[in-house]
């Protein structure tokens, strides 16, 4: 007889913290809204190794959605611009064995398409064994309907963790600006996920540009919050 159970939650897992995320404190008066590009070069440029692991990335810098009655301008918005509080974080997920060489970004000014962002001290986070992930951006191709988006991801999932996924949700769609070309993506919410398989996708990641913070996977809290439109 073969009989298999579920995970065990109850039990404590140990998380792996060979790949972290490294929030930075920041300070910035203005970021522009699409800064994922400038954002990219600007890090690799001190941190040239980033582009090695296939695996890292940078996470895009996100603001209150609304702040004294400003609401977050749309993609489209030429020249809208975001505006950091003293929240805001810098984000980037690397190998734990660079965190030492990746500190040397503190107290470095950027330029972010004209605007100065000083990235200040810096501490690690690792990763939680949610059972709920989502990513706000994952790539896509142009007009690409949700079931061969999400039938794509689902293969992807597979092949990187062998875990055969059940339950996802596919939401709002953007654009990234790269010189000469518009990149294209959507978000990405999956759920039911077993505790290695968690921790996998958050740090293989799917799909790729993982340096203009595409396929990033944070854990969720419930599937719930997430209508389908949004």
């Amino acid at each position: 007889m073969f009989w298999e159970e579920d995970e065990d939650k109850t039990l404590p897992y140990q998380v792996p913290d060979d790949v972290i995320d490294m929030v930075f404190a920041i300070q910035s008066k203005t970021l522009p809204l699409n800064h994922a590009w400038p954002l990219s070069r600007e890090i690799i440029k001190h941190l040239p190794w980033l582009t090695d692991y296939d695996f890292a990335g940078i996470h895009q810098i996100h603001v209150a959605e609304s702040n004294n009655g400003w609401m977050r301008p749309e993609d489209d918005e030429e020249g809208a611009v975001l505006y950091p509080s003293k929240r805001t974080k810098l984000t980037i997920r690397i190998p734990l064995e660079k965190y030492d060489e990746a500190s040397k970004m503190v107290g470095q000014t950027l330029n972010i398409n004209g605007h100065d962002l000083l990235v200040g001290k810096a501490k690690k986070k690792v990763f939680t064994n949610a059972g709920v992930l989502f990513a706000r951006y994952v790539l896509c191709e142009p007009n690409e309907d949700e079931n061969t988006f999400l039938s794509k991801m689902a293969k992807e999932i597979k092949t990187k963790t062998g875990f055969k996924v059940k339950k996802m949700l596919c939401g709002k769609s953007h654009n990234i600006t790269i010189p000469d070309a518009d990149l294209y993506t959507k978000h990405l919410m999956i759920a039911d996920l077993d505790s290695d398989t968690s921790i996998k996708i958050q740090q293989l990641g799917l799909g790729g540009s993982r340096e203009l913070g595409c396929g990033i996977f944070l854990p969720h809290k419930s599937i719930k919050t997430l209508k389908p439109t949004e």
